[in-house]
């Protein structure tokens, strides 16, 4: 990396806490932070795979370590805060990407699958700014990146709770940014367009479906959770020191064609 790139793009001396950063999405952006050089500490439910992960990440030169939780609980956000930062210190960086995405028709969504959803979409991303906002703007900089989607800005046939909750986190992100961008935290987030990751195989395991997808994008094919990593670099990295607010479509054209 030339002086240039790391001063733009390193990650050196900075700590990141990613949500849903042993799989898919999350764990794609999750390795591109620790990769750049962040201190890297993934938080999600299965210990089996938060354990592979950061493994990996470990062999690979990197530093990581893991936290399991449920999210859909407060105390056990709160509990995965303080965890995280006994880790390696208070973050700088926090991506908020574990997500619920339970499918009935809405007619026949229940409260209970409403209370998740919404709990693990907005509810934990929001505990977790509280908690790390503050202090990150004590400090002056840091970086929130929440994962939001296209749901957020358009109806999917049986994703309506999952779509609110979405939408909350797409305003949440516009609402820190103007909390806290004046004292050097800058808050964006990242639209994804069709991806296939244990979150959407009721999609993916079917071709059809996967095609019509595909087929609404502009390059032609689905996304893939390698298609975050820059995203996910640039957005935690100096060199984005003047963007904030923003919601980032990382689509292939989803959105606009």
């Amino acid at each position: 990396m030339t002086a240039f790139l790391a001063e733009l793009f390193s990650l050196d001396g900075r700590v990141a806490v990613v949500t849903g950063g042993s799989s898919g999405i999350g764990e794609a952006m999750a390795s591109a932070l620790a990769l750049a050089g962040a201190k890297v500490v993934l938080v999600a439910r299965d210990p089996t795979r938060l354990s592979a992960t950061a493994r990996s990440l470990c062999a690979a030169g990197c530093s990581a370590a893991w936290v399991s939780a449920d999210l859909s609980e407060r105390d056990e956000v709160r509990r995965a805060a303080s965890a995280a930062t006994a880790a390696f210190g208070e973050p700088d960086i926090l991506v908020n990407c574990a997500g619920v995405n339970l499918r009935p028709p809405l007619g026949s969504l229940s409260e209970q699958h409403w209370d998740l959803m919404v709990a693990v979409n907005l509810t934990a991303p929001f505990l977790l700014g509280q908690r790390f906002g503050p202090s990150m703007a004590a400090r002056g900089w840091g970086r929130i990146i929440n994962v939001t989607s296209q749901q957020a800005h358009r109806a999917f046939g049986n994703s309506g709770g999952y779509g609110a909750s979405k939408g909350g986190l797409a305003a949440l992100t516009r609402s820190q940014s103007e909390a806290w961008a004046p004292a050097g935290v800058c808050v964006n987030s990242v639209c994804p367009g069709f991806v296939a990751t244990p979150l959407t195989v009721e999609v993916s395991s079917d071709p059809v479906r996967s095609a019509a997808l595909a087929a609404r994008t502009m390059t032609g094919r689905n996304g893939e959770p390698s298609d975050f990593a820059g995203v996910a670099v640039f957005l935690a990295s100096t060199a984005s020191d003047y963007i904030t607010g923003q919601e980032i479509f990382v689509d292939g054209g989803f959105a606009v064609h």
